[in-house]
């Protein structure tokens, strides 16, 4: 009796996880809104001189590492 009962909870496990897409509680899952693609261009574009004006800008140093006082010689 008990083989029973765990040979149908096996069967049931196995059920769930080869159908479980296909269950009637699963969620429903729509298909994004596509980007148009000027927008996605655009957004590309930005991206690029983004980085391009941040790595012009100049760099600090760390606290730790500037020189503090003047130069001894100019």
């Amino acid at each position: 009796m008990l083989d029973l009962a765990i040979a149908a909870d096996l069967a049931v496990r196995s059920t769930r996880r080869l159908a479980g897409s296909a269950r009637p509680d699963a969620p429903v899952v729509l298909p994004r809104d596509r980007v148009s693609r000027g927008t996605r261009a655009r957004a590309r574009l930005a991206s690029r001189l983004h980085r391009i004006a941040a790595a012009l800008e100049p760099r600090r140093q760390p606290a730790s590492t500037r020189r503090v006082g003047t130069p001894a010689c100019r």
